[in-house]
């Protein structure tokens, strides 16, 4: 670390923890979209319900932590509820 002071690296480890946690949701997120699509590829509609609940969960899940904000968050909902 570059830090010299004490408090600078406890925020450069606390920094890292939050990207890392971050990228991890925002991962999971991209995962259960693609899912959605998946399902409405296969055109089953039991199916790309239940994919689009389960999309919908993670997304404002991930907009409650933070990691999205809340207009991308009901963007992403919106585009992915025109495709139902």
């Amino acid at each position: 670390m570059l830090a010299n002071i004490k408090s600078s690296e406890k925020d450069i480890i606390r920094s890292e923890m939050r990207r890392r946690r971050n990228v991890a949701v925002r991962s999971t997120v991209r995962t259960y979209i693609r899912r959605f699509r998946e399902a409405v590829a296969s055109k089953d509609e039991a199916k790309m319900q239940a994919a689009y609940k389960e999309a919908q969960s993670v997304i404002d899940k991930a907009v409650n932590k933070g990691v999205l904000k809340a207009n991308t968050g009901a963007r992403y909902k919106s585009r992915l509820a025109s495709l139902l």
